[in-house]
C-alpha cells in the first residue's frame, strides 16, 4: 500500500552575473534555469525558518583531525563508492595537462566516468556505451544495445561497473548486463516503466527504483524482480532523481517525495522511514529537491530545498538541522562536513555536535583573492567540491579550481587547460575529465 505524506519546499534560484577580470568569472557554457515567479509567494508560506546566511569565523584554536590520502584506481560507481562519499584524493597537483584524446563521442554525454581496469567507461544520449584504454590510448568498445525503433529517444542510462561486467538501467525500462571484456551481452529486461536512479550493488542483487518510485531488488544474474517496495509517487517529475547508497546491511533510499527510508537488504523489508519535504500543503505533485545521500559511519546526510539534515543510520531519528542547502553534494571528512551553501558560502560543521566550525563567502574571498571587486558565482557555476591533499578543491564549469585549505582560506585559484564537461576523478595521483568537446584530458 503505498504512503503518502505531505510536504514541499521550492528553492528559486537566483540568476547572477560574473565580471571577466582574470577570466574565472566568466560563465562558460552558459546553463540558465528560469525563476517561475509562481512560487514566489508559496515559497514564503512554505518555509518556517529563516535561511541560514552569515558570516562565522574559525576559533584560533580549533584544529581539524586529518585522514590519509588515497590514491584510488577504482572509480566503478558514479557517485565513487556504495555510500556515496567522496575519499581524500592525492594529486600531484603540477596543473600539467598530461594527455588529451581526440574526440570520444559526438553526441551528447552523460555527467560521469567510470574507471575500471584501467579503462574510462562513458555512455552518451544515443545509448552508446564506450570503453577508452588509457593504456592503448583508443576506444576498445563500443557498444549499443538498442535498436532502430529506439533511435529518436535521447537515453538517459544509469551505470555500475563490477568485475568486468556493466550494468546498466535506462529511462525507457530496459535493465541490462554487458561484458566488455567480452565484448558480450550478459543478460537484458524490459520492465516496461522508466528508471530514475541510480544503481547499486549488494552483493548478488541489483537495486535500483523507476520513476514511480518504487524501490526494486533484481537478481544480478538475471535481472529478474526478487521483490519491489512501493513508496509515495509524486505527479510532477522535476531534475531531481530518486537516490540510493548502500552501507554494510542496508540501502538507504531518498525517493522524489521526500522520504528517506532504511532498508534491510537480505530480507528487503523497511528498517524506517522519515519525510523531509516539510510543506504545508499536502498535494501529491509537491517538488522535492536534494543531493546524493551521503553515509558516514553511524550518520545519514540528506541535504534537502532548503535545509541539511543529518540521520541517525539506525533508527532515523533526525540529530540535527540546518537551515541552509547545497548547490552541489556536499562532502564528509572524517566527522566534518563540507558544502556550498545556495547563497555561497563554504560551510564547514562538526557532526558530533552540529556546530557550524566556520562559515565564509565565496564570493568575497574570490574577490580578495585577485584584489577586484567583489561578485558572485553564478550557482549553476559550481560543479563539485572534493576533498585533494587535505585541501578543500572546488571545480567551476568554466575550467577554474578554487582551492581552500581546510580551514576555509583561499590559497590558490588554477585554470585547467580545458572546459569540464563531465565530474572529475582522481587516478593514480592524476585528475580525469571530459571537456566540452568530449576530449578526455588527463592533468598531472
Amino acid at each position: 500500500m503505498k504512503l503518502f505524506y505531505a510536504l514541499t519546499i521550492l528553492i528559486i534560484f537566483q540568476s547572477c552575473s560574473f565580471d571577466n577580470k582574470s577570466g574565472i568569472w566568466k560563465n562558460a557554457n552558459e546553463t540558465s534555469e528560469k525563476n517561475d515567479g509562481v512560487f514566489k509567494e508559496f515559497e514564503k508560506l512554505s518555509s518556517s525558518n529563516e535561511t541560514f546566511d552569515k558570516i562565522v569565523l574559525i576559533k584560533k584554536n580549533f584544529k581539524f583531525k586529518l585522514d590519509n590520502i588515497t590514491n584510488n584506481y577504482v572509480w566503478n560507481d558514479i557517485f565513487y563508492n556504495s555510500t556515496n562519499n567522496f575519499k581524500n584524493y592525492k594529486y600531484n597537483n603540477s596543473n600539467q595537462l598530461l594527455y588529451k584524446s581526440k574526440k570520444l563521442t559526438k553526441n551528447q554525454i552523460n555527467n560521469y566516468l567510470l574507471f575500471d581496469q584501467n579503462n574510462i567507461i562513458l555512455n552518451d544520449e544515443k545509448g552508446n556505451i564506450l570503453v577508452f584504454s588509457i593504456n592503448e590510448k583508443k576506444i576498445i568498445t563500443k557498444f549499443n544495445f538498442y535498436k532502430k525503433k529506439y533511435k529518436k529517444i535521447k537515453k538517459d542510462l544509469n551505470l555500475i561497473v563490477d568485475k568486468g561486467i556493466i550494468y546498466v538501467s535506462d529511462n525507457i525500462g530496459f535493465l541490462y548486463a554487458y561484458d566488455y571484456k567480452k565484448q558480450k551481452l550478459v543478460w537484458a529486461q524490459n520492465h516496461k516503466i522508466p528508471f530514475r536512479s541510480n544503481l547499486k550493488i549488494s552483493p548478488d542483487k541489483l537495486i535500483a527504483a523507476n520513476q514511480n518510485n518504487n524501490l526494486i531488488f533484481f537478481n544480478k544474474f538475471n535481472g529478474e524482480i526478487i521483490k519491489m517496495i512501493p513508496t509515495e509517487e509524486t505527479s510532477v517529475k522535476n531534475e531531481f532523481k530518486n537516490n540510493i547508497s548502500l552501507k554494510d546491511k542496508n540501502s538507504f533510499f531518498l525517493n522524489t517525495y521526500g522520504s528517506l527510508y532504511s532498508i534491510d537488504n537480505k530480507n528487503m523489508k523497511i528498517n524506517w522511514f522519515v519525510n523531509l519535504n516539510r510543506s504545508l500543503n499536502l498535494n501529491p505533485s509537491n517538488l522535492f529537491r536534494g543531493n546524493q545521500v551521503i553515509l558516514h559511519k553511524n550518520f545519514v546526510l540528506v541535504n534537502s530545498n532548503q535545509s541539511t539534515y543529518l540521520i541517525d543510520v539506525n533508527t532515523g531519528s533526525i540529530l540535527f538541522k540546518k537551515n541552509f542547502t547545497s548547490h552541489i553534494k556536499p562532502l564528509v571528512f572524517n566527522n566534518y562536513l563540507f558544502l556550498i551553501s545556495k547563497t555561497n558560502l563554504l560551510i564547514s560543521i562538526d557532526l558530533k555536535n552540529g556546530d557550524i566550525i566556520y562559515s565564509y563567502d565565496i564570493d568575497k574571498k574570490i574577490a580578495n583573492f585577485l584584489k577586484i571587486k567583489k561578485r558572485k558565482v553564478k550557482f549553476n557555476q559550481f560543479k563539485e567540491i572534493m576533498m585533494v591533499n587535505n585541501k578543500l578543491f572546488i571545480f567551476l564549469k568554466n575550467s577554474y579550481i578554487l582551492k581552500f585549505d581546510i580551514y576555509g582560506n583561499l590559497e590558490n585559484i588554477d585554470k585547467l587547460p580545458s572546459k569540464i564537461k563531465s565530474q572529475p576523478i582522481f587516478i593514480d595521483s592524476s585528475l580525469l575529465y571530459l571537456d566540452v568537446k568530449n576530449k578526455l584530458s588527463i592533468i598531472d
